[in-house]
């Protein structure tokens, strides 16, 4: 059995005001973020599914177009390929992002 402490993980921040701690299976990536009030994820896209789960707090993101703001125990899943951006909305939040296949840049 695989057992993690998310506490225990090591923290990196990937870009300015997004602290991640990850974990990776065989196939998928798990993406713990603490991220810092009106922290920007500039405009992206990936081969990979995506499933934003959100712990605390709220996230605006725009996604193939489409803006809305995000809301602890929302999830939202985007296809790979589709352009997404998004900003905290002042307050820091927490989201657990789940990458299939598994992010090997996060490594």
């Amino acid at each position: 059995m695989n057992a993690y402490s998310i506490a225990a993980l090591p923290a990196k921040e990937f870009i300015p005001g997004f602290w991640g701690r990850m974990i990776h299976t065989e196939h998928a990536t798990l993406a713990y973020w603490e991220i810092v009030g009106d922290s920007v994820l500039p405009l992206h896209s990936h081969p990979h599914e995506q499933t934003v789960n959100m712990l605390e707090g709220e996230f605006e993101m725009t996604i193939g177009g489409e803006t809305r703001v995000l809301k602890a125990g929302e999830v939202v899943v985007i296809s790979g390929n589709v352009p997404h951006s998004g900003r905290a909305t002042g307050q820091p939040c927490k989201i657990l992002d789940v990458f299939c296949p598994r992010r090997e840049d996060y490594q």
